[in-house]
């Protein structure tokens, strides 16, 4: 008896040891890999703030004589003497339509874009953090939502109301007219944003349109 009695101790201490032992690697796993994430992560946006402010500083430069032409964001006043690099968006016109006139802060917009990060290390052309179409822009099947510019980030908004319906742009957008310091969901903080938008209509408070119209 004694014999069997000491047999089953020896049985449920070893137990506990290999519960132990796998409750210990399973935790330093995890731990290993929650680390190894972040380093992804950190990896991916090194010198973030400085890479964001440098590509902002190469747009203006683009804008003085390039391919690019900026538009002050609506926030701001023209007059202001201390105004920054940063307060404005920068333009590329892909298309342009013979129409003159452009949306108000009310007014709703029907757009198509795709919006994505300055390139990092594993995306070369920039993450794709949101879109309406896949691969090229088409105008008779490209996906559409309804915005309203007042709603939006001040450099959206800004493009959208100096857009005429017709038009296609590429956009660059200065964090400070974006997300900020902060981000949201997969934006990091600092993050400047190029969208290719395309407006395809836009109408007064209390008309309406049919669902998906395009040009």
């Amino acid at each position: 008896m004694k014999s069997e009695e000491l047999r089953r101790k020896k049985r449920a201490a070893w137990t506990w040891r290999m519960l132990l032992c796998a409750a210990f690697f399973t935790l330093h796993a995890t731990l290993f890999t929650s680390c190894s994430e972040e380093n992804t992560e950190e990896e991916e946006y090194a010198n973030w703030q400085e890479r964001n402010n440098g590509a902002t500083d190469h747009w203006a430069v683009q804008a003085n004589g390039g391919n690019l032409t900026k538009i002050l964001a609506y926030t701001k006043e023209a007059t202001a003497s201390n105004l920054k690099n940063s307060d404005y968006i920068y333009v590329e016109r892909i298309e342009t339509s013979s129409n003159t006139e452009s949306p108000i802060a009310t007014d709703t917009c029907r757009v198509s874009y795709r919006g994505y990060l300055i390139p990092s290390k594993s995306y070369k052309e920039g993450y794709v953090f949101d879109q309406t179409f896949l691969n090229g822009f088409d105008w008779t099947t490209a996906g559409a939502v309804d915005f309203i510019p007042q709603g939006l980030t001040v450099g959206f908004a800004t493009a959208l109301m100096n857009m005429h319906k017709g038009d296609r742009w590429r956009v660059y957008v200065p964090y400070q007219l974006g997300y900020g310091t902060s981000g949201l969901r997969s934006i990091p903080g600092y993050s400047n944003l190029v969208f290719e938008i395309a407006l395809l209509d836009y109408w007064h408070p209390g008309d309406k349109r049919p669902m998906f119209k395009s040009r």
